[in-house]
């Protein structure tokens, strides 16, 4: 159990610009990790092991990729008691992304705009930082989310992918490849049919290629976007099974704003995450698993706040989650509670 309640330290991060607010978090964060600061904030792993793609999950709750983009806070992450964390999106050069401001809270609502356009230092730095950590070595589960840079034309789209998955396939569990921020122009169209039949053919030869040379297969999930119709879904589900994808992450957030109506800052461009992205999520979640079938593995991800949520996003059909938005709004508490809700599910049945 953390030190310090999160609900005592919230007001005062609330009171500060998103984006200052996730830099001065992030910087302490990376300070106390590896330390006996680490108490904290850090809380024991709930044990709940589940195998999926191959890999022991040491339970079935995750950090989303886009918080440590730098892979900076592995460790502070991982003593929040997550079963698995996920960082980036890295891009193969570093770069700023997108003008700010481009953070924004809609408290009401318990959600989040961002429009920050995969910032990153880049894949040599990212893997740098990577090395250093001892997540892994603790018995955590560690996700590598790859991109595209900004720069790069949609149609090299592709090089891009395979330089990051190149450089990130050594130090990864699994590596997600992040064809579904609306931050970035055109990535987006990486997810029609036609463009994501030749990215992921070009994914999947080279991961064979690395499988060789490393002697270990890693698995390769794609992250999808909640905004795609029932066709578009059947679609990606095709084509993550005709390439040998080994998993899929739903969802990254949404361009939607139907839920947030009237709100301060509602129009602002970019990703919705949070408690609206929930049912979203959940829907393509279902349809996913029933184009899928039972066995293939899904990181259920948008809109978890509370353990309740947590159980909901298995019951539509995944078989692990991850947190990203709920954690700024509920603290670390959250990821011990949701660990132990989805825990107590399944050993009643759920």
């Amino acid at each position: 159990m953390s030190l310090i309640p999160y609900g005592l330290a919230r007001p005062f991060l609330f009171g500060l610009d998103p984006e200052a607010a996730h830099e001065l978090t992030m910087e302490s964060l990376a300070r106390t990790q590896r330390t006996p600061l680490t108490c904290l904030f850090g809380s024991s792993r709930v044990s709940d092991p589940v195998t999926l793609a191959g890999l022991n999950f040491p339970n079935r709750v995750g950090m989303a990729a886009g918080l440590d983009k730098n892979a900076r806070v592995i460790d502070a992450l991982g003593a929040m008691g997550f079963g698995f964390v996920e960082v980036g999106t890295v891009t193969p050069l570093g770069q700023p992304g997108n003008p700010k401001p481009r953070m924004f809270r809609l408290p009401q609502a318990k959600a989040l705009i961002n429009r920050l356009g995969f910032n990153n230092e880049g894949l040599d730095s990212f893997i740098t930082n990577v090395q250093q950590a001892r997540f892994r070595q603790n018995g955590g589960l560690l996700g590598l989310n790859i991109g595209k840079n900004a720069a790069t034309p949609i149609e090299q789209a592709t090089d891009d992918y395979l330089t990051c998955l190149d450089g990130v396939y050594p130090h990864a569990d699994y590596v997600t490849v992040n064809i579904s921020s609306p931050n970035t122009k055109n990535l987006r169209a990486l997810q029609s049919d036609e463009a994501l039949d030749g990215l992921l053919s070009a994914v999947a030869v080279r991961r064979e290629r690395l499988a060789q040379q490393y002697r270990r297969r890693v698995p390769v999930f794609v992250k999808i976007a909640p905004d795609l119709d029932a066709a578009q879904i059947d679609v990606i589900a095709a084509t993550l099974l005709r390439h040998g994808m080994d998993g899929v992450v739903a969802t990254n957030t949404t361009l939607s704003r139907a839920s947030v109506k009237g709100l301060p800052h509602c129009d602002e461009a970019g990703g919705l995450s949070g408690a609206p992205v929930f049912e979203a999520s959940n829907a393509v979640i279902r349809q996913l698993r029933a184009q899928l079938g039972k066995g293939y593995p899904i990181i259920g991800v948008g809109g978890i706040m509370s353990g309740a949520d947590a159980v909901a996003k298995i019951e539509a059909g995944a078989d692990v989650v991850q947190i990203y938005t709920g954690l700024i709004y509920q603290g670390p508490g959250l990821v011990q509670e949701a660990a132990k809700a989805l825990k107590a599910a399944r050993q009643t049945g759920r």
